[in-house]
């Protein structure tokens, strides 16, 4: 297995070791000891899937008080995978990263807390399952728009599939006041 830091430090891509034969694959889409030496810490509490077609983009989600990191694995299709460090006074705030998963290329990324994160559909559909370290907390989620021009994802899509609610998200400036902070 391979742990390999992106230009944000925390978010990190993981290329799991895949043994393969005639009758098809077997890889540790999770091992507390492997990750945590890596710098993956949980414990992870709360596990979710989502299911969506092509050209949904979802996101770009975070909690505020109840942060959570996110360990994202694609099991059906690819999506342009998507995290964004929002931490107030980080060096790398309103950075991203964005990195393709496929359930052929077998990539994780994990997102640590203080870091928005998005994906957007580029298969037919796309099947993503997520290790979460806090629970969902309805009255903390929050949202950044996904066009933010200041951040500038260069998305691999023009005109996505939208939920009202992330429709609704405003600016990276707009939320200034309900940022994490950067803890160093």
């Amino acid at each position: 297995m391979r742990l390999l830091e992106t230009a944000l430090k925390g978010v990190i891509l993981i290329e799991p070791d895949v043994f393969s034969d005639s009758r098809g694959y077997f890889l540790e889409t999770y091992h507390e000891k492997k990750y945590a030496a890596g710098g993956i810490r949980g414990p992870f509490v709360q596990d979710n899937f989502s299911k969506s077609v092509r050209g949904t983009l979802r996101g770009l989600h975070y909690q505020l008080k109840e942060a959570q990191g996110k360990l994202v694995t694609v099991i059906e299709g690819t999506v342009f995978d998507v995290a964004v460090d929002i931490r107030r006074g980080s060096p790398t705030f309103g950075q991203w990263v964005g990195i393709e998963l496929s359930a052929e290329n077998k990539r994780q990324l994990y997102i640590p807390p203080g870091f928005a994160h998005g994906f957007c559909v580029l298969s037919d559909t796309a099947g993503l399952a997520y290790k979460c370290t806090n629970f969902y907390s309805p009255q903390d989620e929050r949202g950044i728009i996904w066009n933010d021009r200041t951040i500038g994802i260069r998305w691999p899509i023009a005109e996505p599939l939208l939920s009202p609610k992330d429709q609704a998200y405003k600016t990276l400036a707009e939320m200034a006041d309900e940022l994490p902070l950067y803890s160093g």
